[in-house]
């Protein structure tokens, strides 16, 4: 991953930040970085002991102030329709002004890895004048063992300045906001936002650039292993479900946001879990919940009482996006290697805001590679700036903005993978039901878990099912447990001409959307959705 190449480099960097500084504290432990950032002012103390911080106006990604290096590397591998260019010699501005704005400041080092897999690994700084954004990136990367940081080179270096205004005339950016990376230095820079997703997302974006070049499909999903040792993995936007999902108390939790697939089977890019807490309840996630109320995780924009200091997690006043972020290691079924093996089933998660997606579908191939590249779902309220409600969206691999490379660079790889592994694909839809949002109701989180472990459990693969008219997949007739209504949206609808003109609908957008991608595979843009089915 051009690791080697960078060492240098960014050790350079990190050593000039370092000297310019007016002081620097690597790698503090928690109790430390809780200790500094209340001291500072940052945040305050749930009653638990969480530390909760608000991030200000922006409550969520701010993805048209993110820019990659042109430059001979990226020129001809970068998806550039997806992200903006931005010439070295701005970017090297860039850097000079941030280096020199943090001078004299009192900054906070992390010195952490990317990557459970040994082969993949990267050694990540970041360096940042926050407290509680140094305990949120160390929350949420793997934390090596204190004789592990002797010697360490870092072959990423992320520095870190919510303070930092750009200036659009002078650093060729779109705003004072600014999130660039520099992806043959392997140096990323973020200012002007204190979102901490910025952080931990940069690490991916860059991570999804190498990989490749290694043999390694890097995916935007949770995974996790059941007791027959079988591996599942859920791709899916924010709000989907993803992460609810995937921590499950019957198997054992992998990762929950970023991973990597290679020949050995799958790993665990991060080691920590960021999580919505938006109507978190103890009943409906416990394990979430728990994790939510303990010392030293962040909880972002979350809402406290003043009186109690206890979150009250239905507060959406600031976002919907609320947040909180903690390491893997306080779940209790969690795996201590961050790795599993070759992936049995493959979950593509939607919230299909029309209303017309059946619960759970099972996938051709070439079905599972069409519905990764569309990543069909509705954006939540809050995920990013701007989005008050949600709305129909479609995002390649099921996070176009992470995405480096072109999708049908990743379509492919997992196309090879799945065929390879002989992997079960499914869809599974956890939007609305018996009309569209507005007029429809949630799909229940107890239906969609009953049908998830019907499908990771092999009881759905011989029972009856019907091929879908419009998008080709097989639906099953029933599964015990859930009403067989809900298996067939159509008959959800009291309006079923409303439901077909919502169907034909959804399925043109699903093929003005592919356009792009068709040409790449033929193949899989034949088993698409067609539009005429639908008009019939």
């Amino acid at each position: 991953m051009r690791a080697e190449m960078n060492a240098t480099t960014c050790q350079s960097l990190a050593r000039a930040v370092a000297e310019n500084a007016g002081s620097i504290r690597f790698n503090d432990a928690a109790p430390l970085l809780v200790e500094a950032a209340i001291a500072r002012g940052e945040g305050q103390l749930s009653a638990d002991g969480a530390f909760v911080a608000d991030t200000g106006k922006f409550t969520g990604r701010s993805p048209s102030d993110k820019f990659i290096v042109r430059d001979e590397l990226t020129e001809n591998l970068v998806w550039w329709d997806n992200t903006a260019a931005l010439e070295r010699e701005k970017f090297d501005l860039l850097l000079s002004d941030f280096v020199a704005e943090l001078g004299g400041t009192d900054l906070f080092g992390q010195q952490l890895l990317a990557g459970a897999d040994l082969k993949h690994q990267l050694n990540v700084e970041v360096i940042t004048p926050s407290a509680w954004h140094a305990l949120f990136i160390r929350n949420l990367l793997i934390r090596p063992a204190r004789a592990g940081l002797d010697g360490f080179a870092p072959d990423v270096t992320i520095l870190h300045n919510p303070n930092f205004k750009a200036d659009p005339a002078r650093h060729g950016v779109r705003s004072e906001t600014v999130i660039a990376l520099d992806l043959s230095r392997n140096i990323v820079l973020i200012g002007g936002t204190a979102y901490a997703g910025e952080i931990k997302k940069s690490v991916f974006s860059l991570f999804n650039f190498h990989a490749p070049s290694d043999g390694v499909l890097p995916m935007h999903c949770s995974a996790n292993i059941g007791k027959e040792g079988d591996t599942a993995l859920f791709f899916g936007l924010s709000g989907t479900g993803k992460t609810t999902l995937s921590t499950d108390p019957n198997r054992v939790l992998i990762g929950d946001d970023e991973h990597g697939w290679s020949d050995d089977g799958v790993f665990n890019l991060e080691g920590g879990c960021y999580a919505k807490t938006i109507n978190l309840s103890q009943r409906a996630e416990p394990e979430i919940y728990g994790a939510a109320k303990r010392f030293a995780t962040v909880l972002e924009n979350v809402v406290l009482d003043a009186a109690s200091r206890e979150p009250d997690f239905d507060d959406a006043s600031k976002t919907e996006n609320t947040r909180a972020a903690y390491p893997l290691y306080v779940l209790d079924n969690v795996s201590r290697t961050g790795v599993g093996p070759t992936p049995a089933n493959v979950v593509l998660l939607t919230a299909d805001a029309f209303g017309v997606l059946p619960p759970i579908a099972r996938l051709s191939p070439e079905q599972a590679i069409y519905h990764f590249l569309s990543g069909y779902t509705a954006k939540v309220a809050g995920t990013e700036r701007g989005v008050t409600e949600p709305q129909a969206t479609f995002s390649a691999c099921f996070g176009a903005p992470f995405m480096s490379l072109h999708p049908t660079v990743y379509g492919r790889m997992l196309k090879k993978r799945i065929r390879e592994s002989l992997a079960e694909c499914w869809l599974i839809n956890t939007g609305w039901t018996g009309g569209a949002y507005g007029e429809g109701q949630r799909i229940s989180i107890k239906d969609t878990r009953r049908l998830l472990g019907a499908a990771l459990s092999g009881e759905l693969i011989n029972v009856p099912s019907r091929i879908d008219p419009v998008f080709g997949f097989q639906v099953p007739l029933a599964v015990e447990g859930v009403e067989s209504q809900l298996l067939s949206p159509r008959d959800t609808w009291a309006d079923k001409d409303a439901y077909d003109r919502q169907s034909a609908k959804l399925v043109a957008l699903f093929e003005e959307n592919f356009e792009k991608f068709a040409a790449a595979d033929v193949q899989i843009a034949e088993a698409g959705p067609r539009l005429a089915v639908a008009a019939e």
